[in-house]
């Protein structure tokens, strides 16, 4: 009965010796962490501003106990106070790594919205400064036509009244008639038509007659305001625009009549019987506004319209056979 009571009390001791041994790092880890904490309630007003990557690193317990670095029946518990701290820390990492990826993903999103405002106030400074070069080169243009313009109506104005012949008409009457003839009406006709709806002419209308001095003058008179009266009559040209004078037997050369010639080239001695000379003579300088009117649009300005001026528009000079 001794010798079994003796050997069942080192297995006992055997048995509780690692208890002891677990005991007792529970204690010293129980004693750290209340210094801990009495140290952080003291600095608590400090350490709530500092960032969770200063924290200060794990300390690993050095206490080996009775079976070393290996204990082969630690508990549960035991286990549980090692991996606790482990735990709390992979926790802490894993909340910091998702507050730091949504951080990231704020500063992305406000970065990216930037470069899109950005790049929408680049474009429509873009688009501004497109329209201001074009404007501009519309004011420029604009500027260039009305300069222009202004030119030809200064010219205009200056050559306001210089006239010269452009169309003219040699109609012949049988002695003491003043009865417009078939032939003289087609002239008249196409005298008419030329002038028809145009600015800046004059019509001159010279009746020649032989014979006495107040006789030829009087009937030179008559055929020439026969012509007047078929002209304002049935072609409604204004009477403003049209200058008669009856010239009697005067040896004078109307305006834009030229020396006639034969197949040779010599000198045509020119009629002197019963005649009406009519010419039409235009103003070069209004006759060039009134085209460039016509070839500009309404409230714009285009090239100013190709002037026509120099030599009179040349005409068929046969004169009007009396019948």
């Amino acid at each position: 009965m001794k010798i079994r009571t003796l050997m069942v009390l080192p297995l006992a001791a055997t048995l509780m010796a690692p208890a002891f041994a677990q005991q007792a790092p529970a204690n010293s880890s129980q004693s750290q962490p209340a210094a801990a904490a009495s140290e952080s309630s003291s600095n608590a007003a400090t350490s709530s501003d500092q960032n969770t990557s200063a924290r200060q690193p794990l300390v690993p317990d050095t206490h080996e106990g009775f079976w070393g670095h290996l204990n082969p029946f630690a508990r549960k518990k035991y286990v549980q106070r090692q991996m606790s701290p482990i735990r709390d820390r992979v926790n802490e990492l894993d909340e910091l790594t998702a507050s730091n990826s949504k951080a990231i993903k704020d500063v992305d999103a406000r970065a990216q919205e930037g470069i899109r405002q950005a790049s929408a106030k680049a474009d429509q400074a873009d688009q501004h400064a497109v329209d201001a070069g074009n404007r501009a080169q519309q004011a420029q243009a604009t500027a260039d036509q009305a300069t222009q313009h202004l030119q030809t109506v200064q010219q205009a104005v200056t050559n306001l009244d210089q006239y010269q012949p452009s169309t003219d008409a040699e109609l012949r009457f049988r002695p003491g008639q003043s009865v417009l003839s078939t032939k003289a009406k087609e002239a008249l006709d196409q005298i008419a038509d030329s002038v028809k709806d145009q600015r800046g002419y004059i019509i001159e209308v010279q009746g020649f007659a032989p014979g006495a001095s107040q006789a030829s003058i009087a009937a030179s008179q008559k055929m020439a305001d026969s012509v007047v009266r078929y002209l304002v009559v049935d072609h409604q040209i204004p009477v403003y625009r049209i200058y008669t004078l009856g010239m009697g037997n005067a040896k004078l050369t109307p305006s834009g009549q030229t020396q006639q010639t034969d197949a040779n080239g010599k000198p045509v001695r020119p009629y002197r019987g019963a005649r009406v000379q009519v010419t039409v003579l235009k103003n070069s300088g209004v006759e060039q506004l009134n085209n460039q009117a016509m070839a500009t649009p309404a409230g714009t300005m285009n090239a100013p319209a190709t002037t026509n001026q120099g030599a009179p528009q040349s005409s068929p000079n046969t004169p009007a056979q009396p019948q």
